[in-house]
């Protein structure tokens, strides 16, 4: 019980820690930002978990853990399409808008399926015996999902903002690694 809890904890903290030196590695200033993105998220998540007493079991943590990823994955869909833009010949500020505007209908899609899919596992396991670790992992999804898209869409874009009109917006290398030479 307890034991594995700790491992659990343990091993989602080691796996986001590489996840987050990976992104700052591969999207350098993008991936510092996501990185900030994600610390305010984890701190918002447990600041509500703790609001409404969640009680984070094994499953409660593995649909926090999950949460996480879909929070993550929103920024690399984000980057990507900066990214994209960047390689385009735009100027930051218009990639920082069309890489969230062109990124919003995935993100959307694959949050709010999660979320259907989070409320039928909390609806199913509340007519099943012994259902909390269910009820548990289906709430931690479901809220750590809704505020992962606030934090995706909202701060990221709020804490990528102010590089807008510096000297690093002229550098697009900063933000699009691997930046194509010659294809704008």
């Amino acid at each position: 019980g307890s034991d594995f809890t700790g491992l659990a904890v343990k091993a989602g903290l080691i796996g986001i820690a590489m996840v987050m030196l990976f992104m700052i590695l591969y999207y350098r200033i993008s991936g510092v930002v996501a990185r900030l993105a994600l610390v305010y998220y984890g701190v918002v998540l447990l600041a509500i978990f703790k609001l409404i007493g969640v009680t984070l079991t094994l499953a409660g943590i593995g649909g926090f853990i999950l949460s996480i990823g879909m929070a993550i994955d929103a920024n690399v869909l984000i980057f990507e399409r900066m990214k994209e833009e960047l390689w385009g010949g735009r100027t930051l500020a218009k990639a920082i808008d069309a890489g969230f505007s062109r990124a919003w209908p995935a993100i959307w899609d694959s949050n709010i399926t999660t979320i259907l899919a989070g409320v039928i596992l909390f609806w199913l396991g509340s007519s099943v015996a012994e259902s909390g670790p269910v009820k548990g992992f289906a709430t931690t999804l479901i809220i750590g999902v809704a505020i992962s898209m606030f934090t995706a869409i909202t701060v990221t874009r709020t804490f990528l903002r102010p590089f807008v009109g510096t000297s690093y917006a002229h550098s697009p290398s900063l933000f699009a690694p691997n930046q194509r030479r010659g294809n704008a």
